[in-house]
């Protein structure tokens, strides 16, 4: 089946909800995962270190953007955060679309799009379906302060800027709780891809 569009999972999840640790998953489980933030730290490394320093002069260091300075200047600013992404998202989606090409000519029937930010950047239109990480909240906050260097400030900064997870969850097509221990989302997992397989190939015979 070589070349056929491969279908694809959008995954995403609030702060502290155990997202990369699922998409790990997803990865020994053999399903290619992109990861947006992943794109988004080369970027800063390579072809975007021009463009977003000659919007914010001075956040790049030895050749790279330091996400450090970077955060200081767009955090807290609404209109440089707009800016920002305006300059990086392009370049995330191109990456995203050679990953899809790779994916396609190696004949794979599902792969992740892991985006932190989907529902808030209505990225629903780049996926075929959509899987939201959750947990209890008492779970969440106890993994997010645990963090180093986070506050309690950071942290409500942080989810003011993401969609609730109550209204991800009632947006979401699929969706796996972390709250259980790992075995238990690794079993959500499992089962998860079987289903996709099998979607994706009931979507090629119809193709």
């Amino acid at each position: 089946m070589s070349g056929a569009r491969p279908l694809r999972l959008g995954l995403t999840g609030s702060i502290g909800m155990g997202k990369s640790t699922t998409a790990a998953i997803f990865r020994e489980f053999g399903v290619p995962v992109h990861d947006a933030d992943a794109a988004v730290h080369a970027i800063y490394g390579a072809e975007g270190v021009g463009p977003v320093e000659e919007a914010f002069p001075g956040v790049s260091m030895g050749g790279r953007i330091d996400r450090t300075l970077l955060g200081a200047r767009v955090l807290h600013d609404k209109a440089a955060m707009e800016k920002l992404e305006a300059i990086v998202h392009p370049l995330v989606h191109a990456r995203e679309a050679a990953f899809l090409e790779r994916a396609a000519a190696a004949g794979e029937p599902v792969v992740v799009l892991d985006i932190p930010l989907l529902f808030e950047t209505g990225a629903e239109g780049r996926v075929d379906a959509t899987l939201v990480v959750t947990a209890p909240e008492t779970v969440q906050r106890a993994r997010v302060l645990a963090r180093p260097g986070m506050t309690e400030a950071k942290f409500q900064a942080i989810l003011s800027r993401q969609v609730p997870d109550s209204e991800k969850r009632a947006r979401a097509d699929y969706l796996i709780d972390t709250g259980h221990g790992l075995q238990h989302a690794r079993e959500q997992v499992e089962k998860l891809i079987a289903a996709l397989r099998q979607r994706a190939k009931g979507e090629a015979g119809h193709a």
